[in-house]
């Protein structure tokens, strides 16, 4: 199709966005953010027949790729380690996918501009195919793999697990509360635009090095769409800035958004590159450096910091804290612990690690081994069933975590974490940005300003709570993690396929599960903050078990 004609069509199409003057408007998505119709232009300027033409010829190369890895057996070749955490983020990714798609509606009906309206559209159809390739990348995966326990369950398994409900969490904030908060702000300008690259470009790097080319197809091919939704956030963002009173709101947004995503986002991803590869080159880059790179060089510093010419105030503290997190306080390392703690909760099976893990870790981040190499020691020697515990509930010295309430992620730096009382029972977070989100942005009232669009984070947020008291064993067949055989169990703690080394349920029985946050509120006030000083002062691991 000419140029001019695409232009045309455009322009044609947005007649179909018409505001009517015969009724007054009650949005259904609401939000306290005033916006005034904007001349912001969608820069891809796409219809629908140059659109499809595209999707189709992307299409046709990854479902080529997936016959090719059929044909040429490509499971014989991968690693288990990584595919074991396929299970887990492969169940987690189309939610958020399909949550973007479901945030478009919301985000039309609040932006008052019909350019930007048609660029939502399409970008609401880009979400629909990703979900859709993704599910598809699974259902190949099951089929295929080795070992498809697991895969065969993700969807309910996604619904009930401790690290399926932090998946939940991150999807369910680009469609609920404020309409721009949620679908510009938290999605477009933050998850979009930031971490992207450590999505969509870290993990297919990784997967190609432990031998699964699926993922990299499938992911590059998603990647090819978000400088639309980078565009269509950033003419938003600039609507906002436009009135003088959504600079607040901007301001809070950016910090609950920033700070969330690094705390779900980095603990996933980080996870599963540094603890699901067996690619152990030294040249290889770490998470921190992709995360030093992509995020804090090529998001924050030329594109957050360049928003303080409008008289935005940036929340650098937020992105400075990120990185010590990462960096300094062992984030990242501290997640793949709890992970594996907990593994017989999981529907994955996570691998020791081995002394050559041990040096790449210790080469990338000095001072690994002395704060978690003897933990992954014990790990791989409690790892195949012989008259033992699973680890968590063994005495290595490692203290169960208490959750955050607002992030939903543990609350894994000790020292950082804080104790508040708060509609009626005492909660804790993981760090003092999570207890500002619940108790100062996601209330009805900021600096003054009546907020009721914002809502409060309200649920089931501390999944320990659903299972005080019951046995482990009743738990695991609750949730659905048993294999077709009614006694082994889907997670383990290792990787190995010989039947004799797999964990059953009859080694669960008779050990009792508890939840850290109904024994806090069952405490004293005088035991309450007996426990919070010795959780906050730390662990030490036993140096011999």
């Amino acid at each position: 199709m000419a140029r001019r004609s695409v232009t045309k069509a455009h322009k044609k199409i947005q007649e179909l966005s018409w505001e009517p003057t015969f009724v007054e408007k009650d949005p259904k998505y609401k939000t306290d953010y005033v916006l005034n119709k904007g001349s912001q232009k969608d820069p891809m300027k796409q219809v629908m027949q140059s659109y499809f033409t595209m999707q189709e010829e992307k299409d046709h190369r990854v479902y080529g790729a997936i016959d090719g890895a059929v044909r040429g057996n490509m499971w014989r070749q991968v690693q288990p380690r990584w595919m074991e955490w396929q299970k887990l983020f492969l169940s987690i990714i189309p939610f958020p996918e399909i949550s973007a798609a479901r945030a478009m509606p919301l985000l039309t009906e609040a932006v008052p501009n019909p350019e930007i309206h048609n660029g939502l559209a399409f970008q609401m159809i880009d979400e629909v195919r990703h979900s859709t390739i993704q599910m598809n990348l699974k259902r190949e995966y099951m089929k295929n793999y080795i070992d498809p326990a697991g895969f065969d369950i993700t969807e309910k398994a996604f619904s009930n697990n401790y690290a399926g409900t932090i998946g939940r969490q991150f999807g369910e904030g680009f469609i609920t509360g404020d309409a721009i908060t949620a679908c510009n702000i938290y999605l477009q300008v933050v998850a979009e635009t930031a971490f992207t690259n450590t999505l969509f470009v870290a993990m297919p790097s990784e997967a190609a090095a432990n031998g699964d080319y699926l993922l990299p197809t499938v992911f590059l091919s998603v990647q090819s769409d978000e400088s639309r939704h980078m565009n269509n956030g950033y003419g938003t963002l600039l609507m906002a800035l436009a009135n003088d009173e959504n600079k607040d709101l901007i301001e809070r947004d950016l910090i609950y958004s920033l700070w969330n995503q690094h705390a779900v986002v980095d603990a996933a991803i980080g996870t599963f590159i540094e603890y699901g590869t067996k690619d152990r080159r030294k040249d290889r880059e770490s998470y921190a450096e992709m995360w030093r790179r992509w995020y804090y060089d090529d998001y924050y510093r030329s594109y957050l910091v360049p928003l303080e010419k409008y008289g935005l105030k940036v929340p650098h503290d937020v992105i400075e804290e990120s990185w010590d997190r990462i960096w300094n306080k062992g984030y990242v390392h501290r997640v793949a612990q709890f992970f594996a703690t907990g593994w017989p909760v999981n529907y994955w099976r996570i691998d020791p690690m081995t002394d050559e893990d041990f040096e790449w870790f210790e080469h990338k981040y000095p001072g690994w081994y002395d704060e978690f190499g003897v933990w992954w020691e014990h790990y791989r020697s409690l790892s195949e069933p012989n008259g033992h515990k699973p680890i968590a509930f063994e005495n290595t010295g490692y203290v169960y975590p208490h959750r955050c309430w607002s992030c939903m992620v543990p609350c894994l730096i000790r020292e950082d974490t804080v104790m508040d009382y708060v509609d009626g029972q005492w909660r804790t977070y993981c760090h003092e940005y999570c207890h500002w989100t619940d108790t100062v942005a996601f209330r009805d009232e900021y600096k003054g300003r009546p907020t009721p669009s914002m809502g409060k984070m309200t649920g089931k947020r501390e999944w320990e709570t659903l299972y005080h008291g019951w046995d482990l064993a009743d738990i695991q067949k609750d949730l659905g993690y048993v294999r077709d055989d009614g006694k082994t169990l889907v997670p383990q703690p290792h990787v190995q396929f010989d039947e004799k080394k797999m964990w059953t349920l009859d080694r669960m029985k008779g050990i009792e599960f508890q939840s850290p946050n109904v024994l806090l509120n069952q405490m004293s006030d005088e035991e309450r903050e007996k426990h919070m000083a010795e959780y906050k002062a730390g662990f030490t691991i036993n140096s011999s078990y």
